[in-house]
């Protein structure tokens, strides 16, 4: 089933690189106008220009999901240019590491301000158009860091990502009588500049590649699959529920 979003917008955050860059190229191959949100804005401008020279709509936006004013403009702005938002996947995230007896305040509260508040920020925001609209779906990106499995040395990010979790549910449950869909998707090990460090190690590889069963990590394109199924009529009766996409790394 080839899911088609022709005359719907999608506004994905963090969508510079890696996941958030699949998302967003696959929506607009879907049909989507696509707005590219990245704190990066040299990276944004690339993506969304990548989508137009192959045919795509796509505007990028560089604002900072934390900053309450900034999420509050671009979501203003989106609307002005393209006058609807009809997905919004929160995918912006940061993964400090560090031992949790030497994570700064600052760290941790750097890391929730973008990972969760930013998750926050932009649902409550574009919630508040979809509410008008009468329609919506909204994906976050969490992991399975902050579900089922804890990393080392990322207290903070694996707090932000279980969190994720539960405002998925409450969330969910608010907005589903307005027409509004929210789900998690939970990553495993996927090939981003994210775990390019940790891919270089050889012993960390053979470790991860021993516990997911399907042998193999991830792509960003796997993720972004199971994103555009989850905002497609074909998952219409689904939501508050959180998608592992880890090659079987979680059995639950």
């Amino acid at each position: 089933m080839r899911e088609d979003f022709g005359g719907q917008v999608a506004l994905v955050t963090g969508a510079g690189r890696g996941i958030g860059e699949a998302i967003a190229i696959a929506f607009a191959g879907a049909g989507a106008a696509v707005i590219v949100n990245d704190i990066n804005g040299r990276a944004a401008r690339r993506v969304a220009e990548g989508i137009v020279a192959g045919g795509g709509q796509a505007l990028a936006l560089p604002f900072d999901v934390a900053n309450e004013t900034a999420v509050g403009a671009m979501v203003q702005m989106a609307v002005e240019e393209l006058g609807q938002i009809d997905i919004l996947v929160n995918n912006a995230g940061i993964e400090p590491k560090s031992p949790l007896l030497e994570t700064s305040l600052y760290a941790w509260e750097r890391t929730l301000a973008v990972n969760l508040t930013g998750t926050f920020l932009c649902s409550r925001a574009v919630g508040r158009v979809m509410y008008e609209q009468g329609r919506g779906a909204i994906i976050n990106i969490a992991s399975i860091a902050g579900h089922r499995i804890p990393l080392p040395d990322r207290a903070a990010y694996c707090a932000s990502k279980a969190g994720i979790v539960g405002f998925t549910r409450e969330c969910a449950r608010e907005f589903a009588p307005h027409g509004i869909r929210v789900n998690a998707v939970c990553p495993g090990v996927i090939e981003t500049p994210m775990t390019a460090e940790a891919r270089s190690d050889p012993k960390i590889m053979r470790k991860w590649l021993d516990d997911i069963p399907v042998g193999r990590l991830g792509r960003p394109e796997d993720v972004a699959s199971m994103v555009l199924f989850l905002c497609s009529g074909n998952a219409g009766y689904v939501t508050g529920q959180a998608i592992h996409v880890d090659g079987g790394k979680v059995m639950a």
